[in-house]
């Protein structure tokens, strides 16, 4: 793969992303400005993702660093660039190829609604590009006064997107980082993050405990990472636990509520992971235009009776 893009001409590789961004002129404006511009294979360019992020610009590499040539192209752009190798075993933060450096926290735009960035902490940005459909129906879908509750919610966009709605939101993380992070989304907004509730825990414990406490919710976002094990050593593994997750959270619906089911597991098909979802009328919903390659994401809208 390396060998083909070192063929490649600095010309060639800029005529491939004067396409690939050309695509994407329909997404990208003064209201969306966080999307993914380059999508390896999709786009001509297998290993290699392009994203915008506000005002810079992120390439992300399977291989352990950057053609020379490609950032050569990139950089003829004239955008703050950055990379970062796609490791899952040494997660590491972008570091600054060319262009102007970008301050340790900035800004960027999806459907209107600002999001806080980073490039500088940690292996991701602050949102996660390919759940912007899943956001902008998520704000469709909802009604002033609905309840919303986010689980596994990292910097709380659905949480942002659902607000903006109107609905009262309860966004729940293991990170105290994480859900400060989400506040700070909120005041982007111009939403007092008072209005909304913050819980900080694992999402088995406080699915259970709102059950308990008859708490019950019109959406519920389930987005849980692949693999994780809680402070008791136990295991949740996406392929084999998620029907019980879901059932822990459609105990916590109402009548006639939702749930967003989604993995980004590779692994499984969408077919089986819709087979661990019982109980409700089930829907599949796409990625982004802008996700060319493999579609692995699965996001699945639950409707329950």
């Amino acid at each position: 793969m390396l060998e083909r893009q070192r063929a490649m001409s600095i010309p060639r590789l800029q005529e491939i992303i004067s396409r690939s961004l050309k695509k994407r002129q329909s997404l990208q404006n003064s209201e969306t400005d966080l999307i993914r511009l380059i999508d390896g294979s999709g786009d001509e360019l297998p290993g290699n993702i392009l994203e915008s992020y506000g005002e810079g610009w992120l390439i992300s590499t399977t291989g352990p660093g950057l053609n020379p040539e490609l950032r050569d192209a990139l950089a003829s752009f004239g955008k703050p660039l950055y990379w970062k190798r796609l490791d899952q075993h040494q997660k590491e933060s972008p570091v600054h190829v060319s262009g102007p450096e970008i301050p340790g926290f900035f800004t960027g735009m999806e459907n209107g609604l600002k999001c806080r960035l980073s490039f500088q902490s940690g292996y991701s940005q602050g949102i996660f590009l390919d759940q912007r459909d899943n956001r902008a129906a998520l704000r469709a879908m909802v009604k002033p006064g609905d309840t919303v509750l986010n689980t596994f919610a990292y910097t709380g966009f659905f949480s942002v997107a659902a607000a903006a709605a109107g609905a009262v939101t309860s966004t729940l993380d293991l990170s105290q980082v994480y859900l400060d992070w989400a506040r700070e989304n909120f005041r982007l907004n111009d939403m007092p993050p008072e209005d909304h509730f913050f819980c900080k825990g694992d999402t088995f414990h406080w699915l259970r405990r709102f059950a308990k406490q008859s708490r019950k919710f019109n959406v519920i976002i389930l987005d849980p990472p692949t693999f994780s094990r809680d402070d008791k050593g136990k295991v949740f593994r996406v392929e084999k636990d998620y029907g019980r997750l879901f059932e822990l959270a459609a105990a916590c619906i109402v009548p006639g509520g939702k749930i967003l089911a989604c993995t980004n597991y590779r692994g499984m098909s969408t077919q089986d992971f819709m087979a661990q979802l019982s109980g409700a009328r089930l829907e599949a919903a796409e990625m982004p235009d802008d996700f060319t390659d493999s579609p692995y994401l699965k996001s699945v809208w639950a409707t329950f009776p």
